[in-house]
């Protein structure tokens, strides 16, 4: 017998037992009611034990999913240190890129300036040479006019009698 049962068993045998003339008291089968408390330590070994057991499996659930509600935010935790992990290591290397092509560039006008400055010389020395060589073919060639002209004179005077 579940003790629910043995207690409304009891309640029924209070409710139907005579009441003593002149007072509330009523009076109570004792052997009756002796039987319902034995029943009563009978059925609550069984019924705590139970109850015990519904706490105990109780306890382990919840400490089961606990444990697995941990183990999900662990493993959510080190999901996001990776994505974070990855999008950091995405955010240096895209900086390092950033910082290689500027430096690049900078390399690149660097070099372009020094061939312009380059050329620029290369070419006021060539205008420069080019200067002197036209200077002296100037000067040769003034001498060598000079020279056939002094002998065109000197041929007109040997060749003319006077």
């Amino acid at each position: 017998m579940k003790i629910d049962e043995v207690i409304e068993l009891m309640e029924t045998l209070l409710e139907k037992s005579p009441t003593v003339p002149f007072s509330n008291k009523k009076m109570i089968d004792g052997e009756q009611l002796g039987e319902y408390i034995d029943n009563l330590k009978m059925a609550m070994p069984g019924e705590i034990k139970r109850a015990k057991d519904m706490a105990r499996d109780k306890d382990n659930i919840i400490a089961e999913a606990n444990k697995k509600a941990e183990e999900i935010i662990r493993q959510a935790e080190e999901r996001a240190k990776v994505l974070v992990s990855e999008e950091e290591v995405i955010k240096q290397a895209t900086e390092i890129a950033r910082e290689q092509v500027k430096r690049a560039n900078d390399q690149a006008d660097e070099i372009v300036a020094q061939a312009v400055s380059k050329d620029k010389d290369i070419r006021n020395a060539l205008a420069a040479n080019l200067d002197k060589v036209l200077s002296d073919a100037e000067v040769v060639l003034n001498k060598s006019l000079t020279d056939v002209m002094s002998t065109k004179s000197a041929i007109l005077k040997i060749g003319a009698p006077e």
